[in-house]
């Protein structure tokens, strides 16, 4: 028999809270890796904590992840594939941070 369904929702005790982003994190991690191994895929995961902390997975040197810059409620990302001659640019735009 299988598990049923949970329902998604934010999970109030903030120990509680931490240890499941911290394993669905490196879940997370762990799928886009191998997502770029099986697939040979050039993968870039950003993930950010509920504090602003960078999480971030390249699958190559040649997925370069631009510096986050604060710009007012939300960060600036961009994430370039390819050679910096030849490269494909992918805006992420702005992000906003969740309030708590």
């Amino acid at each position: 028999m299988g598990r049923g369904r949970v329902e998604l929702k934010r999970i109030e005790n903030k120990i509680n809270r931490q240890v499941t982003f911290a394993k669905r994190r490196n879940g997370l991690l762990k799928k886009a890796y191998e997502l770029s191994v099986l697939c040979d895929a050039e993968v870039a995961l950003i993930i950010f904590s509920n504090r602003g902390k960078l999480f971030e997975f390249c699958s190559s040197s040649k997925v370069l992840v631009e510096s986050n810059e604060r710009k007012g409620s939300g960060f600036l990302l961009g994430v370039y594939f390819g050679s910096f001659s030849g490269s494909r640019a992918i805006d992420l735009s702005v992000m906003r941070t969740p309030e708590y």
